[in-house]
């Protein structure tokens, strides 16, 4: 029977942890799976790199995408153009009666004894133009409004009594931004004349029905589009920029979430609640490292990362032909430098936090698995003692 039991308990550490209950891979697992052997060679299935001073730097620094960046920050023209789509009205005046647009005389304090017609509203076609009566069809896209004033007046002279003409644009359909997704109205918003910012039109549309921090910006313009966080936007005037005409802007909610799995008080998925969340602050949401179980030396996040990125951190790496790129950034929280970095490493959305056992739990388990095998044995062996 002591043979029997020497027998399982060597079969067993032969093993390993293969048999044994684990919440993950070990660090020497995950440092040893990094490359595979193959009939070529070595092939590397993700980088480890260690987190150091230059590492967050680094990071810190790394390339996000940038509304500014993407579009710059031209203010528009100060005087819009009309355009197709939009809705014109005429106003024609005349400077005495017997004309064109000439109606009952009604004198009064705002008339001074002048005549003026209404022409109703009409769309701008898709040949640019409005029909003016007496005046015919009037090109009006990509001209100001007292530019088209002008016109109409020069076709109406000699016709109409000293003609005065008044364009205005009712509705500015082509100087417009649509609006949807996340806003709490979604619509077209009319821009004006001054230029209008993202935020300006966000708050004209009535504002996100989402968290800050949880609704990102989804600028279209022409066949670009850029997402930032809503967050970005309002911290950095600069990615606040002017939106232009015919803009599509859709707010998402993507709540920013992190996976913590492993020897850890709480594995689970956890939102961030916060921007700029930290190592250490995902540590302790997730209740920390359990204290008989983790492994300081083996605290693992997991990644994509841009290939633009990587080749900062790994200019050699053999995985930069991938657009996105795997990486597991390892921290050793039993340096003490370890813990100061914690504190400046920024988690990312999406990522996975991963705590590795300690040898010493694995090997508490193969001695549980050994009482376990031999707690019987030895009952046996004092049972025949006690019988003979």
């Amino acid at each position: 029977m002591r043979a029997l039991a020497i027998a399982l308990l060597a079969a067993t550490a032969v093993s390993g942890c293969s048999i044994l209950p684990a919440a993950g891979p070990t660090t020497s697992a995950i440092e040893s799976g990094a490359d595979i052997a193959t009939a070529e060679g070595l092939f590397a299935r993700y980088e480890i790199i260690d987190v150091t001073p230059a590492i967050v730097e680094a990071l810190r620094t790394r390339p996000l995408d940038s509304l500014l960046v993407t579009f710059g920050d031209n203010r528009p023209a100060l005087e819009p153009v009309i355009g197709v789509g939009d809705y014109v009205a005429v106003q024609v005046w005349e400077a005495g009666s017997g004309g064109l647009f000439s109606g009952p005389l009604v004198a009064d304090r705002f008339s001074a004894g002048s005549k003026s017609a209404m022409i109703p509203e009409q769309v701008v076609g898709p040949d640019g133009g409005i029909t003016v009566p007496y005046a015919g069809r009037i090109k009006v896209v990509g001209r100001r409004t007292q530019d088209v004033q002008a016109l109409i007046e020069t076709e109406l002279a000699g016709k109409a009594i000293q003609p005065q003409v008044l364009v205005s644009v009712t509705k500015p359909v082509s100087q417009s931004v649509t609006v949807t997704g996340e806003a709490a109205t979604g619509m077209r918003v009319p821009l004006s004349g001054r230029g209008d910012r993202l935020l300006d039109v966000i708050a004209q549309a009535g504002g996100v029905r989402t968290p800050v921090a949880e609704t990102f910006v989804r600028l279209s313009r022409g066949n670009r589009t850029v997402t930032v966080p809503m967050s970005t936007v309002v911290a950095n005037p600069r990615e606040n920029i002017f939106v232009r005409p015919n803009d599509t802007l859709t707010l998402v909610r993507d709540p920013q979430t992190f996976l913590a799995v492993g020897a850890l008080g709480a594995t689970t998925e956890v939102p961030f609640s916060a921007d700029g969340l930290t190592l250490s602050q995902a540590l302790a949401r997730a209740s920390g490292l359990r204290e008989t179980q983790a492994d300081p030396e083996g605290v693992f996040l997991f990644r994509y990362e841009p290939a633009a990125v990587v080749r900062r951190l790994r200019p050699n790496s053999p995985l930069l032909a991938s657009p996105q790129v795997p990486v597991v950034y390892r921290v050793n929280l039993r340096d003490p430098q370890g813990l100061f970095l914690s504190q400046s490493f920024r988690m990312r959305n999406r990522d996975l936090v991963y705590v590795s056992s300690a040898p010493f739990a694995e090997l508490g388990k193969v001695l549980s698995v050994f009482s376990t095998v031999t707690a019987p044995v030895a009952a046996g062996a004092s049972l025949y003692t006690v019988t003979r």
